[in-house]
């Protein structure tokens, strides 16, 4: 319905009074001394009726710059991304938006079925073996599978990769300091990790390197030969990725991962101002009972049939303190819910063709951009993101954008100043050839 206002009577009021046995709004906050009590009104506008209220609201949103309104090339870990229209749908069922811990499974089969769905996917797609229900967001699930390898490992450097997305090491950082990790973070060369450098760093207190795959910056990093590199360190391998890329790009299980770890962002959950997202974490069954968080397996009951349950719960909630893996208590189970909907209509020929026009577009704005002598800083292979030199201030060029209608890229100048002037692009399946076009005409109109 267009209006959910529940208005309140003075009959209500007083109801609401008798039951708790009071007879007054002043009474109710009797025990608050009265020189600490506020002696005037709030400096609030007078109410409005409901109409005009929405109407005022309606007015103040139109203000606000969006991807619908505006064509948008930001990414940098949030993505504007086509949404089935089946998404809304299914979640905004009352049995899933209302949805919690699915504790009594004899009640909860359709949630903990749906979540079930969801780790089985994102197992197929990173190719491990064991994923959880999922976590609140990608950095939250790399900063935990950190710790995992530092208590399987008994060691306590962890080496992170300087390609890894700035938000996602503050959090690793955050992370290592309740646990005494060193954290060691590794310089890229070319947009990529220096695997000189990385190798230079291992010793025999290395818990695990850290890599991102596509990495901050878009580029591919070499998997393979970091594996192969650290096989014989007994250096445990973690990799945080863009799960879209993986229906195209070989899955980091393959290359020997140990970990894997990501957002689902990418899958039927709208840019939203940043947030909420939904975090996955996948891993080998070597690993499943250190993993934090929940799992939901499946079984049979008494009769046979097919059922869920919540299952191997490492946590403080379950198990004593002492013995606990993480203190992550709860999951992102309707966001969760949205990436398992947006996959299951995609369909794997659907995510694979996705993944291909994220790359073919991005590799068409990179062929523009080079006809237009806009330089792109990195050379190597990249996903459906690439850094370009603007030779002014980007805040600057994206504010002149802006008002041409284009949401510009990411200042990469907040996260490194050696990267000045330098802005990093996205460009999704839903850019149109035009739109490219179009930005790389303002671009170089503003570049000069």
């Amino acid at each position: 319905m267009e209006f959910r206002y529940l208005p309140m009577t003075d009959g209500d009021k007083k109801e609401m009074l008798n039951k708790i046995g009071i007879s007054s709004t002043e009474e109710l906050f009797s025990d608050i001394p009265d020189q600490v009590r506020l002696k005037q009104e709030l400096n609030l506008k007078k109410p409005l009726s409901e109409p005009q209220l929405m109407k005022e609201l309606t007015n103040l949103s139109k203000k606000n710059s969006s991807t619908k309104t505006h064509t948008s090339f930001l990414g940098a870990g949030v993505y504007d991304h086509y949404i089935p229209s089946i998404v809304d749908h299914i979640i905004s069922r009352s049995e899933f938006y209302t949805a919690y811990t699915p504790y009594q499974p004899e009640i909860s089969q359709g949630e903990l079925q749906a979540i079930f769905e969801f780790q089985t996917m994102i197992c197929e797609l990173t190719g491990m073996d064991v994923a959880n229900s999922s976590m609140y967001d990608g950095a939250t699930a790399l900063a935990e599978a950190t710790n995992l390898s530092a208590a399987q490992t008994k060691r306590k450097k962890v080496l992170v990769s300087k390609s890894v997305h700035p938000e996602s090491r503050a959090v690793i950082e955050s992370y290592s300091k309740g646990q005494r990790l060193e954290v060691v973070e590794i310089d890229h060369k070319n947009g990529i990790t220096d695997v000189d450098k990385l190798m230079k760093e291992i010793d025999e207190d290395t818990a695990s390197v850290v890599l991102q795959y596509p990495n901050f910056f878009g580029q591919i990093e070499p998997l393979e030969e970091v594996q192969k590199l650290l096989a014989e360190q007994k250096t445990m391998l973690i990799v945080s990725s863009n799960p879209l890329a993986l229906g195209y790009l070989t899955p980091p299980g393959e290359f020997g991962a140990d970990i894997v770890v990501g957002d689902t962002q990418v899958f039927g959950i709208p840019s939203q101002y940043g947030g909420p997202h939904c975090g996955y974490f996948a891993t080998t069954k070597k690993l499943m009972r250190k993993v934090p968080g929940r799992l939901v397996g499946q079984t049979v009951d008494e009769e046979g049939r097919r059922g869920f349950v919540l299952t191997l719960q490492a946590r403080e909630q379950h198990i004593r303190r002492d013995k606990a893996t993480s203190n992550i208590c709860s999951n992102q189970a309707l966001n969760a819910l949205a990436s398992s909907v947006a996959m299951s209509s995609l369909g794997k020929q659907g995510i694979k063709k996705m993944a291909w026009l994220n790359m073919q577009k991005a590799y068409h704005m990179k062929q523009q951009l080079n006809k237009s002598d806009i330089p792109v800083v990195f050379t190597g292979a990249l996903f459906n993101e690439l850094v370009i030199d603007v030779n002014h201030s980007v805040k600057e060029v994206n504010e002149k954008l802006l008002e041409k209608g284009f949401i510009g890229g990411y200042d990469l100048e907040q996260v490194d100043s050696h990267l000045k002037g330098k802005m990093l692009i996205a460009v999704t399946e839903i850019r149109t050839k035009k739109e490219i076009d179009q930005f790389v005409e303002k671009v170089v109109d503003i570049r000069g």
